[in-house]
């Protein structure tokens, strides 16, 4: 079911989507390998889609620790806000990820530990993901770190006009195979 919702959504919004699949477990956990879960105060996942980077923080993140979900997807924002409805410590924004500063402000937070992104950068206006990159970078804790995923590594230099340093790896048990960068300030 996960999927024909997920191949629907693809048809109809192509170029916010990015991927006609999610994500696999095994992208989900190499993205979340980077966390360190002891230490999160506050993780912000942009574009959860139908959640499978959520599914893997929630199994390791403190249920102290914030996760703030941004979603501009109205059928992915229903599903989510259903199944996080009782956890006090998930909120869903139905909102850009263009505006994750604005986002954070209403909640009283002055920054995030971790910032995780699905977002195709490769597919979105050049414009929007400058925005996008601007506001996560501003957002984050001096040590804070911004994790994305990418099908190929072409917009890699595009990333690190904001993200100086970045480790990228590959996972081939993806479809199609994907590179997780880990991006630092």
């Amino acid at each position: 079911m996960q999927m024909i919702s997920f191949l629907n959504e693809f048809i109809k919004h192509p170029r916010s989507m990015g991927a006609v699949a999610p994500s696999s477990k095994k992208l989900a956990r190499k993205m979340v390998d980077v966390i360190n879960f002891n230490k999160a105060k506050t993780i912000v996942e942009l574009g959860p889609g139908t959640g499978s980077f959520t599914k893997e923080i929630m199994k390791w993140k403190k249920k102290s620790t914030l996760l703030i979900l941004i979603e501009i997807n109205e059928t992915f924002v229903r599903r989510l806000r259903k199944e996080y409805a009782n956890d006090t410590s998930v909120h869903v924004i139905h909102g850009s990820a263009e505006n994750i500063r604005k986002y954070l402000g209403e909640l009283n937070l002055a920054a995030t530990d971790y910032v995780l992104s699905g977002l195709p950068f490769t597919s979105l206006p050049s414009g929007v993901s400058k925005r996008i990159l601007q506001n996560v970078r501003n957002s984050l804790t001096p040590r804070g770190k911004f994790i994305t995923f990418q099908y190929s590594l072409v917009k890699k230099t595009f990333i690190q006009k904001y993200f100086p340093s970045i480790r990228a790896k590959k996972v081939w048990l993806n479809l199609p195979p994907a590179y997780v960068l880990s991006c630092n300030k």
